[in-house]
């Protein structure tokens, strides 16, 4: 017999994008609830970049102060390494933002702020250890969703039901929604690798002809990552620990004795890169965000600033309408039509980075590309790829206000 209960709103997923909408409805005075199917949100080589724009709906939320107190490191420039010589790409100083810098916060700290605020709002439910297993239809109109807990089998009714289920979303799935496959070339491999303190203090992204090595300084250890072509993990395994050690050391020298604290494949983590959209986001009951809508590349560290977009747009758009009940097809149709174009840039811009570097040697270079050697000798252009990607085409701001 299953345990039945009913919402305004129900979210699946308990990421970035279901979390802060489901803190930004509940704000607003919407009784919603947010199923995430683990105990906690500790899992480690997830997205922990907070961009300026998310910064910046901190403070329009009067939160920032706060956050900024989280333990957090601060990308004020990001620095490529082309076949040993570096370049900067982009400046964030000179962003029309409250922070002018890209944020690095394990998602688990993100997570747990941003629900201890949502946990202090009477309207908000989180539902932990709580998976959504499919949906609840009465003459094709989402009515609900099913979850398994801890305590059985549960029936969660709603007007509206949000999938933020990632890119294996299980909602996506049930409701049969259609997706547009754009073939990423790349899969990533992360690991961990230590750091002194006499060590830079920038983030490097290392180049290397066709090959790419990811660093992000975390104050006491870097988190890096290795671009591989689509697949070829078994073949990297194959080749054994020591090729892969070498294979680091070839692209960045830095890290060549630190290339060997890599013992053993447990201590490295395989990323399946996907790149793909929904042709449309929304049916009558039900409307994907985040992953769920359009599953990212990690190139340039933007899924969780697109999600967090999505979510504030949602709310925006339907925070008055669901406070006092259903809302049309029409108004979950607005949020594609205002998060779409955005999204469609991002990964054209991701599907022509995977096509040049994606883990597959090419011949020696003797010059990095044209559009970094401007970079290196005109400053002020820095600022270009820093606001697409510490902002972003479209950021949202928050429009809903604060109920009771």
């Amino acid at each position: 017999m299953s345990e039945k209960r009913e919402f305004r709103c129900v979210i699946a997923g308990g990421g970035p994008a279901g979390m802060m909408c489901g803190f930004l409805l509940a704000r607003a005075g919407v009784p919603v609830a947010v199923c995430e199917k683990h105990p906690d949100f500790n899992r480690d080589f997830r997205g922990d970049t907070i961009h300026p724009s998310t910064f910046d709906i901190m403070y329009e939320l009067g939160l920032l102060e706060e956050f900024l107190q989280q333990p957090h490191d601060e990308i004020t420039e990001l620095t490529a390494v082309i076949n040993g010589e570096e370049i900067p790409i982009a400046n964030f100083s000179s962003l029309p933002t409250h922070c002018k810098f890209v944020g690095l916060m394990p998602q688990w700290d993100f997570l747990n702020f941003v629900a201890a605020h949502a946990k202090k709002l009477p309207n908000f439910h989180l539902l932990m250890e709580t998976a959504a297993t499919g949906l609840i239809e009465e003459n094709g109109v989402v009515k609900g969703l099913r979850a398994t807990s801890p305590q059985g089998e549960l029936e969660l009714r709603a007007d509206l039901v949000i999938a933020a289920d990632g890119r294996h979303s299980t909602l996506r799935d049930a409701a049969k929604m259609k997706v547009k496959e754009f073939g990423a070339a790349i899969d990533v491999l992360w690991m961990r690798l230590t750091r002194s303190e006499k060590d830079p203090a920038q983030t490097f992204g290392f180049f290397k002809n066709g090959k790419m090595f990811v660093a992000l300084n975390r104050r006491t250890y870097w988190q890096c990552a290795m671009v591989i072509p689509k697949g070829g993990y078994p073949a990297v395994q194959a080749a054994g620990i020591a090729d892969f050690q070498q294979s680091i050391a070839d692209i960045a020298p830095t890290f060549t004795e630190r290339a060997g604290e890599l013992k053993d494949w447990s201590q490295v983590s395989l990323l399946s890169v996907r790149i793909n959209r929904l042709e449309r986001w929304a049916r009558e009951g039900l409307q994907c965000i985040g992953d769920a809508a359009h599953a990212m590349s990690p190139a340039g560290g933007v899924g969780i600033n697109l999600a967090i977009q999505d979510a504030v747009a949602t709310a925006n758009l339907l925070a008055e309408k669901l406070r006092t009940g259903p809302v049309k097809l029409s108004d979950l149709d607005a949020i594609q039509a205002r998060r779409e174009w955005p999204t469609k840039l991002i990964q054209a811009m991701q599907v022509f980075v995977h096509k040049r570097i994606n883990g597959v040697p090419t011949p020696p270079q003797t010059h990095a590309p044209l559009p970094l050697r401007l970079l290196r000798r005109f400053p002020y252009l820095r600022r270009y790829p820093a606001r697409f990607v510490g902002m972003g085409p479209r950021p949202e701001h928050i429009a809903t206000k604060a109920v009771g």
